[in-house]
C-alpha cells in the first residue's frame, strides 16, 4: 500500500496499526531505499503466489501466472546485465578518494616514531638507512610506496637479494590494501587504476635496467656484485621527482656497498677538492644527516628504536638469545671485521642466486607439492646442543649435481625450536615425503643419537657422524673447497642461512685447530651451517662425482 502511494494515516486506518509502528516498519524495512524495479517485482512475486495457491485455477489464472513468470525472469536477466555492467565500469586495484585518505589516516596512525620519521624524509631523492633487524623496515616501505603510488602515479620498484624477499613488499602492500576493501591483484607487478605499477624484482641488472620508478632496495649488504647492480638499477629513479632508497641490516666492511656507504665510492675519482667528509658514526647518524654526496643517511639501532617508543621487542631477552657479537652487528649495526671467522662474507654472497628466476633454478617451485619433483637431495641435521641451552636444530636440503663437477644447491632450511627429538624425527621424516632423500647424514652429537636412532627405522641408510676436531676441520674445509670453486648455490633470500655460516670460527683446543658455533640460548649458533657442511661432506675431499652415493663415510 505504501509504495502505492497511500499515505502512513491511510495505511494505518485500513490495517488497524498504530502509525508509530508503521513509521518503524518503513525504516527497520528500508521502504523508502527500494527501486522502482524492486516494488514492482515485490507486487509481481506476491500475486503470483497468491495465484499459485489458489485450489482451482481458471483459464485467465494460467494466463495471469504465464504473464508474470515470463516478467519476472526478464527483469531479472536486466537486473544481472546491470549488474555486470557495473562491475565491467569498475576499474581494477581502483582506489576512490575516500578510500585514499582512509589509507593515509591508517598509515600515519600505524607508525611507531622512528617509522615516522623515515616519513617525513620520504621526498629526499637519495636515502640510505642503516638498520637494526626487526624494526618494521619491510612493513614501513610498502605502506609508504603504495600511497606514494597513489599519490603520484609513480611506478614503485622493489629490488631485493631474491624475488622470494621482494614478495614480501607485495604481501605487506596487499594487506593494506585490504584494510580499506581493494583486492589488490597481480603476479609479478601489480598496476593500479591510475597507471602506477608496482614492480616486485630479483637482482638481476639485466631485467633492472628497463624500468622506471621510485627505487626501494632492500638488503644492501647482502647483495651479490652490489656495485654493478646499483649502477643500473639507480638508473632507474633517473627522472626528475623519483627517488631512491637503500636500506640494510650491515653485513661486513669487505662488501661493496660499504664504500658507497662511507662515501669512499663518492671521493673515489674525483680531484682533492671536490671530495666530501662523510661522518657514518651511529653519533652523527642516529638522526640522520644529508651527507655532501647528496644522499641523506641515517643509522637506527633496536636501542634507537625502544627509546622512541617501538614496544614490540625486550633488548634484555635479545641480548640473552644472541652472542655479543651477533647483538653488536645484527641489532647495534656495527660491521663485522674480518677476525678469524672460517668463511668470507664475500665469498658467501657470491653463492647466493635469485631461485625464483626460471632462468636460474628452472626446475625449482617452493610452494608445490614436490619441490622439485623426483630429483635426488641430500638431507642435513644439526641437533640442538647437548648442554641444555635451548638453542635450535637445523634441517637443509640439498640438490647434488647431476653431472662430476657440477653445483649443490641449498633449496630449504627449517630451524626446530622447542621440539623433543620425536618431533625433530618426524620433521626429517616429513621431507622424505616431499623430496626424493637419496641420503641423511645427522650430527650425533647429544640428543643427535636419538634422533638417528628414529630415523633409520623409516630411512635405513641414514649416516651418522659423531662430531670430532678433525671431522669439523674437514667438513669446514669440504665447504670451503666448494665454495671456491663456485660449486654451491643458496637462494639468496636465506640470509639466516648466510649469516649461519658467519658464525664458524677457527679456534685452538689443546694445541688442536678446529671450527666451533657459539651455543647460546636462542641463537642459532650455526646449526644451519653445520646441517648443510654435514649433508655436503657425502661427497668427500678430493671427489669430483655428481650426485651419486657410492662414498664412504667414515666415524671419528
Amino acid at each position: 500500500m505504501y509504495w502505492q502511494a497511500y499515505s502512513i494515516t491511510q495505511i494505518a486506518k485500513s490495517i488497524g496499526v498504530s502509525t508509530n509502528t508503521l513509521y518503524s516498519w518503513r525504516r527497520r524495512d528500508k521502504w523508502d531505499e527500494s527501486t522502482a524495479l524492486e516494488r514492482v517485482q515485490d507486487r509481481m512475486q506476491v500475486r503470483l503466489l497468491r495465484l499459485t495457491e489458489k485450489p482451482d485455477l481458471t483459464a485467465h489464472d494460467f494466463k495471469t501466472i504465464d504473464l508474470l513468470t515470463r516478467q519476472l525472469v526478464r527483469m531479472e536477466r536486466e537486473e544481472h546485465r546491470s549488474e555486470e555492467k557495473s562491475r565491467e565500469k569498475k576499474p581494477k586495484n581502483h582506489f576512490t578518494e575516500e578510500q585514499i585518505g582512509d589509507l593515509r589516516a591508517l598509515v600515519l596512525d600505524s607508525l611507531y616514531e622512528h617509522q615516522k620519521r623515515w616519513y617525513k624524509q620520504r621526498e629526499r631523492r637519495n636515502r640510505f638507512i642503516l638498520k637494526s633487524r626487526q624494526i618494521g623496515a619491510t612493513w614501513y616501505f610498502a605502506r609508504e610506496a603504495l600511497l606514494r603510488a597513489l599519490e603520484t602515479g609513480n611506478n614503485q620498484i622493489f629490488l631485493s637479494a631474491s624475488r622470494a624477499q621482494a614478495f614480501q613488499f607485495k604481501k605487506f602492500i596487499q594487506l593494506l590494501a585490504a584494510q580499506v576493501g581493494v583486492e589488490l591483484k597481480g603476479g609479478d607487478a601489480i598496476t593500479l587504476s591510475n597507471g602506477a605499477t608496482f614492480y616486485f624484482l630479483g637482482t638481476s641488472a639485466a631485467t633492472a635496467q628497463s624500468y622506471t620508478g621510485d627505487l626501494y632496495l632492500d638488503e644492501a649488504f647482502w647483495i651479490n656484485n652490489f656495485l654493478e647492480l646499483r649502477r643500473v638499477a639507480a638508473g632507474m629513479a633517473t627522472h626528475e621527482g623519483l627517488r631512491r632508497t637503500y636500506f640494510s641490516t650491515p653485513s661486513t666492511e669487505e662488501h661493496e656497498a660499504y664504500a658507497f656507504w662511507t662515501g669512499d665510492l663518492f671521493n673515489k675519482a674525483r680531484p682533492r677538492g671536490e671530495r666530501v667528509e662523510i661522518d657514518v658514526s651511529h653519533k652523527a647518524l642516529k638522526n640522520g644527516k644529508l651527507g655532501g654526496d647528496g644522499i641523506w643517511r641515517q643509522i637506527v639501532t633496536i636501542e634507537d628504536a625502544v627509546k622512541l617508543g617501538f614496544n614490540l621487542v625486550k633488548i634484555e631477552t635479545i641480548k640473552m638469545e644472541n652472542s655479543p657479537e651477533e647483538y653488536d652487528n645484527l641489532y647495534r649495526c656495527r660491521f663485522v671485521t674480518a677476525g678469524e671467522r672460517a668463511f668470507n662474507y664475500n665469498a658467501m654472497i657470491g653463492c647466493c642466486v635469485d631461485g625464483f628466476n626460471d632462468d636460474v633454478w628452472p626446475d625449482w617451485n617452493p610452494f608445490a607439492p614436490r619441490p622439485i619433483g623426483d630429483r635426488g637431495v641430500w638431507v642435513g641435521y644439526d641437533p640442538n646442543g647437548g648442554s641444555g641451552n635451548g638453542d635450535s636444530a637445523g634441517l637443509v636440503v640439498i640438490v647434488p649435481p647431476a653431472v662430476p663437477g657440477g653445483k649443490f644447491r641449498i633449496i630449504e632450511r627449517i630451524q626446530l625450536r622447542g621440539m623433543e627429538f620425536e618431533e625433530q624425527a618426524k620433521a626429517i621424516q616429513g621431507l622424505t615425503e616431499r623430496y626424493n632423500v637419496q641420503h641423511i647424514a645427522i650430527d650425533a652429537t647429544g640428543i643427535g643419537d636419538a634422533v638417528w636412532q628414529l630415523v633409520i627405522k623409516f630411512f635405513p641408510l641414514a649416516v651418522k657422524y659423531q662430531y670430532s676436531a678433525p671431522l669439523k676441520r674437514a667438513m669446514v674445509l669440504k665447504a670451503l673447497m666448494l665454495i671456491r670453486a663456485g660449486r654451491l648455490e643458496v637462494d639468496a633470500g636465506m640470509l639466516d642461512l648466510v649469516q649461519s655460516f658467519m658464525t664458524v670460527r677457527k679456534v685452538q683446543k689443546g694445541g688442536v685447530m678446529t671450527y666451533v658455533s657459539d651455543r647460546k640460548r636462542g641463537s642459532n649458533h650455526g646449526d644451519l651451517a653445520w646441517a648443510s657442511m654435514t649433508a655436503l661432506y657425502n661427497e668427500p675431499i678430493g671427489s669430483e662425482s655428481g650426485g651419486g652415493n657410492d662414498s664412504f663415510v667414515e666415524e671419528f
